[in-house]
């Protein structure tokens, strides 16, 4: 799982800057319709059989309800007891009633729940509520004593289950999909199917204990066994269904509805998504197919695609050249209405909406949930414990990958600027990391692992790779695990180097392996570069005169010039200087280097050349500005085209804010003015008047052509253009 589109690097440098300043069963026939026909042969129905992989098999019969959104659904589950232990009860995860109350659903999506329910009053809250009912629990038709409390179904044997021996069970259910954005839900004209059915639990044969951990509300739960599965699922006719594994369709005996069937063995988990309006990308190239389930909403979407697909194909040869072959004939993309985010699933990854300004070849989140095929899909750990293993590889291999695309700057410099640290280990629980767990586990994991490589050497790392994939492929790896391969590969002193990383609190890349000074002043400059040309560029009308694209302008190269009130009083002077160290510090993180001005003669020798050629920001009171009596007239003019009445607007009492408009003297270049009226801004207002000095440079923020404040700090009214983007940096 990662954030999308604005990368934890946009996310980081963002972070710097303010420092600096301030991501086969019975039928159920409720309903008076069979589930499912059966489409196998008696042959392809032997998912039982010997030859399987796993000891876990499914058989799951489902019908989907969309006109209710529920989910009536059947399976065989036949369990084989690979441990030593004789087992007297079985488990399951119901994950589903993860949605029984908001305050079990996962908190990463109540933000847009939340928005969903302000653009939709008519909901009810409880429209986002959902759950799983168990109906019957069966061993050879007799009826099996069950409870199902805090997302563990438990079910009594009818006798002990001897290591070796196998059991087959009958469950049938019945699944409320929840509406808004969960891992489970409906939304617009989309269904997000995740944890719909009850999941065998793992056992732990060290502690005889099943795992009845519930789902996280702020992070990851997902630890289970690859198990094969055979589905068949009954939907409308219109509707296309993604899912992992081998794909088959045939007409059922009900008329404007399919039978949409799959085979996915060894499968860590499954999923489904389903809608009436996906188009699919498929392209089949040495033996796998790749499809992207997408929505043709916008122009030239289909070329888009096109190129994420070919990315897709990159990624996965080079991780199958690094690490192992991905096993599996298809990978599969699903795009949906999920925000901020991208998740990651057994042989399918969930993206977000694909925007204007995609950039395949250069989106390390879509990078990273593919490397999750490795790290979690193929091989597993538990998430909720060691949750390292499979953040901290994915995204090490995001930028591993990116590194040997060419990419610098989502390659190795993307993790060796960071100096930070955190008290907790990356070796952490997630309860224990808490709200820390995406620098730790991504962060600080990635660098761990980067650590290692450059110990060892490309080369020796990658046979150790190699080796640790071998090893764990299909299987749940643990960090022990991960040392001991370590140390057997490469050796003793790297496996307790990196036993220490991960087990000491306040991990911190070792200076030899970090950027200098100025490389990373360097690295930040092109980082803020393309973080203000991606944002701004997604919105094509977006008017000229914004704030944010002066500081574009000038990580572009194009000159900046700051000019201060030279006729102030001394209080407005310090007032002066407090916003510009302010906009010295942000402007220092992005490498930009402006010309100051605090003289009037100065301004004088500078106004008709350098200052003409130059993007400015002016800081004060019109009345004390030389700049802006200066050009007070042409000031006027600019102003009308961004709706601004200057001079109402600076007679205006106590009255503070800011505008941009083109330059009066160089229609390519932007004048910015924050300023006050009278000659101080009142007592109180000189913390919020900075801040907003710094959401309106931002590329987080909505884009600014003007804003008025009073004289108690607070925006009272402004012209601006929505950043779609600025949901996901706004404050909680």
């Amino acid at each position: 799982m990662n954030n999308l589109k604005w990368t934890s690097i946009s996310k980081k440098a963002m972070t710097y800057s303010l420092a600096f300043t301030l991501a086969a069963c019975p039928m159920v026939a409720t309903t008076g319709h069979a589930l499912a026909a059966d489409p196998f042969s008696a042959s392809q129905q032997s998912v039982n059989s010997a030859e399987t992989h796993t000891p876990i098999q499914y058989r799951i019969n489902a019908r989907l309800d969309e006109k209710n959104m529920h989910i009536q659904g059947s399976e065989t589950v036949t369990y084989r007891n690979t441990s030593s232990d004789t087992l007297k009860e079985l488990v399951f995860h119901t994950f589903a009633d993860a949605n029984r109350s908001k305050s079990t659903q996962a908190s990463m999506f109540q933000r847009t729940n939340a928005e969903i329910l302000k653009n939709n009053p008519g909901l009810k809250p409880e429209a986002f509520l959902g759950g799983i009912d168990i109906q019957a629990v069966k061993v050879g038709g007799q009826s099996l004593a069950f409870t199902n409390t805090d997302q563990a179904l438990t079910v009594q044997l009818l006798q002990g289950l001897e290591p070796g021996e196998a059991v087959t069970l009958q469950v049938e259910f019945d699944v409320k999909i929840p509406y808004g954005s969960e891992r489970l839900s409906y939304y617009k004209d989309i269904i997000n199917g995740a944890h719909w059915f009850p999941v065998m639990s793992v056992y732990d044969e060290s502690k005889h204990m099943w795992d009845k951990t519930p789902y996280s509300t702020s992070f990851e739960t997902d630890y289970y066994t690859s198990s094969d599965f055979e589905v068949h699922f009954n939907v409308p006719a219109a509707y296309q269904v993604l899912m992992p594994g081998t794909i088959t369709t045939q007409e059922d005996k009900e008329a404007g509805r399919k039978i949409v069937s799959t085979v996915a063995n060894n499968t860590r988990e499954f999923v489904f998504f389903a809608s009436p309006n996906y188009k699919v990308d498929s392209v089949t190239r040495n033996g796998l197919t790749v499809e992207y389930y997408y929505f043709d909403n916008a122009p030239n979407k289909k070329k888009i695609v096109d190129e994420y697909v070919d990315q897709a194909f990159k990624a996965i040869e080079f991780f199958n050249d690094k690490y192992g072959k991905y096993p599996y004939p298809e990978f599969r993309i699903a795009e949906s209405y999920v925000e901020g985010l991208a998740v990651e699933f057994a042989r399918v990854i969930q993206m977000g909406m694909i925007g204007n300004n995609a950039d395949p070849a250069h989106d390390s989140v879509f990078v990273h949930e593919i490397a999750h095929q490795w790290f979690h899909a193929l091989i597993g750990n538990n998430s909720e414990k060691e949750s390292f293993l499979d953040e901290g590889f994915a995204d090490f291999s995001k930028i591993y990958f990116s590194e040997k695309q060419g990419d610098m700057l989502n390659g190795f410099k993307a993790l060796q600027f960071d100096d930070t640290s955190f008290d907790a280990p990356i070796a952490s629980t997630n309860q224990e990391v808490g709200d820390n767990a995406s620098p730790v586990f991504y962060d600080k994991g990635r660098q761990a692992i980067y650590q290692l490589y450059r110990m060892v050497g490309e080369e020796k790392f990658d046979a150790f790779m190699r080796e640790y994939f071998k090893r764990y492929a299909f299987k749940n790896a643990t960090i022990d695990g991960l040392l001991q391969t370590i140390g057997d590969t490469l050796g003793k002193e790297a496996r307790n180097e990196m036993d220490n990383s991960l087990h000491q609190p306040s991990f911190v890349l070792k200076p030899e392996y970090r950027l200098s000074k100025q490389e990373t002043a360097a690295y930040f400059h092109e980082q803020f570069k393309e973080i203000y040309r991606s944002s701004l560029a997604q919105i094509p009308e977006l008017p000229f005169e914004t704030m944010s694209r002066i500081e574009d302008k000038a990580l572009q190269g194009e000159p900046l010039t700051i000019v201060l009130s030279d006729q102030a009083s001394s209080k407005a002077k310090k007032q002066q200087e407090i916003i510009l160290n302010q906009l010295k510090g942000t402007f220092e993180v992005a490498g930009i280097k402006p010309v100051i001005i605090t003289e009037r003669q100065v301004l004088k020798k500078k106004l008709e050349k350098e200052i003409g050629g130059s993007n400015l920001i002016v800081i004060g009171s019109a009345q004390t500005n030389g700049l802006i009596q200066a050009l007070k007239p042409g000031i006027i003019q600019k102003s009308k085209d961004i709706g601004f009445d200057w001079k109402s607007r600076m007679n205006k009492k106590d009255a503070a804010g800011a505008y941009i408009i083109k330059h009066p003297f160089n229609h390519n270049r932007l004048l910015l003015h924050f300023y006050w009226n009278g000659d101080t801004l009142a007592d109180g207002t000189i913390k919020p008047f900075g801040k907003q000095v710094l959401n309106a440079l931002s590329f987080t923020t909505d884009f600014y052509q003007y804003y008025e404040m009073n004289k108690t700090g607070k925006v009272t009214s402004d012209q601006k253009t929505a950043n779609p983007m600025s949901k996901f940096f706004a404050e909680e």
